[in-house]
């Protein structure tokens, strides 16, 4: 089992837009093959900041989603709203920083 957890910043107007995209994307994974969890939640501290939390049965399952279209067109149709991202990939006895 992996969890991944990647953080986004997006540009200070880009709220409403990201999250009419990403809810559909957050449904569409959680009904994925090896998907445990899939939730999407903003930062307390800064309203620009969004984390996705990720949990996987397997780094294969993870990558099946990462690599389907539906979440290469999600990753094209934020391009203009998102400002930085980092994924992390989380094992029990490492990090990974993609």
């Amino acid at each position: 089992m992996i969890y991944v957890i990647a953080t986004v910043r997006i540009r200070p107007d880009a709220l409403e837009a990201y999250a009419g995209i990403a809810h559909p994307a957050v449904a569409a994974a959680r009904g994925e093959p090896g998907c445990i969890r899939f939730d999407l939640g903003a930062s307390l501290t800064d309203p620009q900041v969004l984390i996705f939390i990720q949990q996987w049965e397997t780094r294969e399952a993870f990558y099946a989603h990462f690599d389907a279209p539906h979440t290469a067109a999600f990753r094209e149709a934020i391009k203009p709203l998102v400002t930085d991202a980092t994924v992390e990939i989380v094992h029990p006895d490492r990090v990974e920083v993609l």
